[in-house]
Order: C-alpha cells, then structure tokens, then sequence
C-alpha cells in the first residue's frame, strides 16, 4: 500500500483547487491510501473542506501560532517529521509548491520529482523536460521516501464533496527556525478570478504598446469573466505586474479558453498553457508561432477585434 501525504494550499478560510488536483494524482497511484495535512493557526474550516474530498481517508491538522503564515521555512521542518509515516509527499506546483517541497526533500536527504503529469505506477511517473518539448519517464528508489510536486495542470479537480474523511488534531514536536518571519503580504486588489484557477484567461503581449492599453484587456476579461494575464515581454516592458505573468517562468494554466491577444508564442509562453482546453490567438502576423497551436486563430488588429469581441458578448 502506498501512504501518500498531500500538503493542503489554502487561504486560511478555502482550500485551493490544486490541492484537489494532488488528489487526483494520487488516486491514480494503485492501493493509495491519502492523507492530507492542513498547516496553520486555526484550521478547522478548512480541515472539514479537505475531508469532504472524494478520495481521501484522513485529515491532519496540524494547528499553531507559526503557522498563521504558510512559510517554507517554518513549514519544511513539520512537515519533514509528518513524513515518517508515509511513502510519498505531495505538493501542488504552484508559488507555495515550488517554495516548500525542496526544503522538505533536503531535511529528508531524497532527491524531488518535480511537475508529476502522468501516473505509471507508485514509484514511476512521467514529467516535461526542456520547456515541456519532451516527456520524460522517471523511476523513483521504491526503498525510499518520494517527495514529489503535481503539475496542477495536468489534472483535473477531484470532486470537493461526496467524501468523509476522519479528522484528526497533530501536535509535531519540532524546533521551529528564527531566522524567518512574517512581515507582510501586499496583492492588488481584484474581482477578477484567480489566474492558476480560472476557467478562461485573457493574456496580452507585448503588442498591447502600453499599460494604458492593457486596459482594453480588462475590460474584456470583465464582461467574461476572465482572468487577466500576461507574456513575459509584456512584463519585461512593464505593461503587467509580475504576478500576471504566465510561461515557463511563470504561471502554469489550464484554462477551458486561451485568449493570447498580441502574444508571438515563444516556447518559454507555450510552455505554460499547452493544457489549455482552447486556444483563441489573436495576432496581426499570420506567421506568428501562436498559431500553431491555436484551435481559433485571428489574423488582424487587436485593437479592432477586441473591442468588437467585447461588443458582441
């Protein structure tokens, strides 16, 4: 039977969706048996939405003053005790993911398995390697303990109800690090969905000319929806904030609808929506790489087509 441990993403009031995708993933691995472990200051709401996931046994939580603040630091070392009763570990591989599992895999001296996108069995999976051109086979040491991070994108939600798992409060013996505190959080302020979560997504390139331009963006997403994101030159330019970013560097999507308005299609960009449902690429070169991949492709102006998208909606 494999024991398989998935660290819960969540705001301190509601789980994150890709906590649901790590169970998924687990469930495809034969005999699992899923706990999941629910660090911070008071995580009972929280605790009572993850044992309402189908697929899995038990809740952990795992509740303490210094875990107000999902740090790595702090969260590597209870996690790491956590561990010895387990064959994997799990973690989403969004921003907290990609930050904590490292850690975890250090303090456990075993190497991470990042961006699992396919199940083999227990100890074998499938990733993407060299901006997702490739799809490489990893085998795992069966004789040790696997921490690994989900490529969110790869999988779908597991349902959030049907399931009643039991709950159970964890008191972990560990010294906790100083030298890491909690300062602060600042994020815009925003109606709009969350990116990594959102069913259709509207990104801009560096085409948009401007900030001001990107305006013609939002207000598109509005009327649909959406969420707003972003190419890397479009960043780099200094038209989007950093945390709109998506790509290879960036955020990893899976929305039902791509729209990528005045985005060319590098590599490093297709990389972070080659699991988006649809693809709706908007650009005025007709040989831009974009649309080679793209399901709807429109040759043109997108400061015409935009506008008349919003019209008709």
């Amino acid at each position: 039977m494999s024991k398989i441990l998935i660290l819960a993403e969540h705001d301190g009031k509601t789980i994150n969706p890709a906590t649901l995708k790590c169970v998924t993933c687990a469930k495809a691995i034969p005999d699992a048996l899923i706990t999941v472990a629910v660090f911070g200051d008071d995580t009972a709401g929280v605790a009572a939405q993850a044992a309402a996931i189908a697929g899995v046994a038990k809740v952990l939580r795992i509740d303490r003053a210094e875990n107000a603040h999902p740090l790595a630091a702090v969260l590597a070392p209870q996690v790491a005790a956590l561990a010895a009763d387990f064959t994997h570990v799990f973690g989403p591989s969004t921003s907290f993911g990609k930050d904590l599992m490292p850690r975890v895999a250090a303090l456990l001296g075993v190497p991470q398995v990042s961006d699992l996108m396919a199940v083999v069995n227990a100890h074998c999976f499938r990733r993407p390697i060299y901006a997702g051109n490739a799809i490489i086979t990893v085998e795992a040491d069966p004789a040790r303990k696997l921490v690994a991070t989900v490529r969110v994108a790869s999988f779908e939600a597991a349902a959030a109800t049907g399931g009643s798992a039991a709950i159970e409060p964890k008191t972990l013996e560990v010294t906790l690090p100083t030298h890491t505190r909690y300062v602060g959080a600042k994020a815009g302020s925003t109606d709009r969905p969350d990116l990594q979560t959102a069913a259709r997504v509207v990104s801009g390139g560096r085409a948009l000319g401007s900030a001001e331009n990107f305006k013609l963006l939002f207000n598109f997403a509005d009327k649909i929806g959406a969420a707003v994101g972003a190419s890397r030159a479009a960043v780099d330019a200094g038209y989007a904030a950093n945390e709109m970013q998506v790509g290879q560097t960036g955020k990893i999507i899976s929305p039902e609808v791509y729209f990528a308005v005045g985005i060319s299609g590098a590599i490093q960009h297709l990389t972070g929506i080659k699991d988006a449902r649809t693809i709706v690429a908007i650009n005025k070169d007709g040989e831009a790489p974009i649309f080679e991949v793209a399901d709807v492709g429109l040759v043109g102006d997108l400061f015409q087509i935009i506008p008349e998208f919003e019209r008709l909606v």
